[in-house]
């Protein structure tokens, strides 16, 4: 049995906030690597004459700090301990709750769980990790938690060890999750406004093999992807 943490962040997430596309992201290790993973890319933002303390973000890509950038994504795709799994809606403008009988915020739990379910194994342990978004943050806590550990999977609770909010500039890993998630909602929404963007997402293709517009095989480890429509 292995114990695991498991960092997400979403984007784009509110039902009117103008975008069409939202993204759900996780990455995962394991927990005893945290620490040693967490150090390297705090080295690389030195190596680069950043902060140890700047907060890597996709909206602060840019053409200054593109090899800042390229490099980290590329220490992601050279690091076997990491793994990224992410849901990609598509069309979120033509979401019907009423037909299914549901809340916009039932259908959110419902992408998290597609999100969460295809990492989380029965015979090991995980501690989830979720980026504050917005003051109800431990009401989506809770209910997450519940989801998981009684209503979708069915199975004891102490699977799930933790369901903790934490804030971005306090996790690496959260960020490295923010510019995964970002680069696919830029590259999904169609945005073609930054070279330095553009140039990432053409790194992104190259490294994982997919072309960022349909889902990956369900057992792709390394970079899994899951395009999700409206009915």
């Amino acid at each position: 049995m292995m114990e695991y943490n498991v960092y997400c962040d979403e984007s784009c997430h509110l039902p009117n906030d103008s975008s069409n596309v939202m993204v759900l992201g996780a990455i995962w290790l394991p927990k005893e690597h945290v620490r040693n993973i967490s150090e390297n890319i705090r080295h690389i933002k030195v190596e680069h004459g950043l902060s140890p303390k700047f907060e890597v973000k996709w909206v602060k890509v840019s053409s200054s700090k593109l090899d800042f950038y390229r490099k980290l994504l590329n220490f992601f795709f050279d690091q076997p301990l990491l793994r990224f799994r992410s849901v990609v809606i598509t069309g979120k403008s033509h979401l019907n709750h009423e037909k299914f009988h549901q809340t916009h915020d039932d259908w959110y739990y419902k992408m998290y769980f597609q999100l969460l379910e295809h990492l989380i194994g029965l015979k090991n342990k995980y501690n989830i990790y979720l980026d504050i978004k917005d003051s109800r943050g431990g009401e989506k806590v809770k209910k997450l938690h519940e989801i998981l550990c009684n209503i979708a999977l069915d199975f004891d609770k102490t699977i799930v060890k933790k369901i903790q909010l934490v804030r971005s500039h306090e996790s690496e890993l959260i960020q490295l999750v923010d510019l995964l998630i970002g680069l696919l909602s830029y590259h999904s929404r169609g945005f073609k406004t930054s070279k330095a963007k553009l140039e990432l997402i053409d790194l992104f293709k190259r490294k994982s093999g997919y072309s960022l517009t349909n889902s990956t095989p369900l057992n792709e480890a390394k970079t899994n992807l899951f395009f999700w429509s409206p009915q």
